[in-house]
């Protein structure tokens, strides 16, 4: 149908029905959980009891907030704590993938790049099984052999930061391989024409134009740990971040300081995703 030509009312009616019922479905559930986070009531659901910001700010018995909730204060600063090492694992992992994947020249270079993309099909309870089982099979065939004990190939925070990287990495190796693919290499030749070394040429150069992407490999790398549950679960120790915290709450019984949670985690990943949107102004621009 062309665009500019008068569309049935049965068609405007089901393509408006169509995305009130998409956006009800993505973002209802949200907006019940930030509204239910205010409620005045033990229990995170309906009915209303009145309005209240205990499940932020209480610090009595029988009530504690978020910000005085000490353990769930903790598992928020170990998923930051873990989620910025993945980051930084796979912003800088990805990146030599990336410049390995486009500019090498080497036999197998087909294969490697699908195999690259392996962890991305594989569910996360498995891949969080499979690594386990081959740490701890290494950490015991270190001990008995050479008697030396690898607390990080145990489940913990170090085995988690690993895990995670094992597929976040694929993800930052594709964001940051399309914008390398789209670069001049032109420009690089011309530096080097003019004497430039190879360091001076990187950071002068690719390293700019590689910066957007970067960023963008580097939040989305944030988020996708910081959520991350299934294969976190199956290598967690005893510091629980906050999607294992969660998970624990939930089964001994939620309490409307998980909805408070919630709530503030959508509030940050708002702030995050539009100071990435964010235009630069025209001095930064330059």
């Amino acid at each position: 149908m062309i665009a500019s030509l008068p569309r049935p009312a049965w068609l405007r009616a089901s393509t408006a029905a169509y995305g009130l019922a998409f956006f009800a479905f993505m973002f209802l559930p949200l907006v019940v959980v930030a509204v239910f986070a205010f409620n005045d009531a033990p229990y995170p659901a309906p009915p209303w009891r009145g309005l209240t910001l205990d499940w932020f700010f209480a610090h009595r018995a029988g009530r504690t907030g978020l910000f005085f909730d000490r353990p769930l204060l903790a598992s928020l600063w170990t998923s930051v704590v873990v989620a910025s090492w993945v980051t930084l694992l796979a912003v800088l992992v990805g990146t030599t993938n990336a410049f390995l994947i486009e500019r090498a020249r080497f036999p197998g270079k087909q294969v490697l790049s699908l195999l690259m993309l392996a962890p991305l099909v594989i569910p996360g309870v498995i891949l969080g099984i499979s690594i386990l089982a081959f740490a701890s099979r290494m950490a015991q065939f270190a001990d008995d052999v050479w008697g030396l004990e690898l607390d990080f190939l145990r489940p913990g925070l170090p085995l988690v930061v690993l895990g995670q990287f094992s597929y976040i990495v694929s993800i930052a190796t594709l964001v940051i391989t399309a914008r390398l693919k789209r670069f001049d290499i032109t420009l690089e030749e011309a530096a080097y024409n003019l004497g430039a070394s190879r360091v001076a040429v990187f950071m002068t150069i690719t390293l700019p134009a590689l910066k957007p992407a970067l960023i963008g490999a580097a939040a989305i790398s944030f988020l996708m740990s910081f959520e991350n549950f299934n294969t976190t679960l199956m290598l967690v120790g005893s510091d629980a971040p906050l999607t294992v915290m969660m998970y624990g709450r939930m089964r001994e019984g939620a309490t409307p300081v998980l909805n408070a949670v919630s709530l503030f985690l959508m509030l940050a990943s708002a702030g995050l995703a539009l100071s990435l949107l964010r235009k630069p102004r025209t001095g930064e621009a330059a």
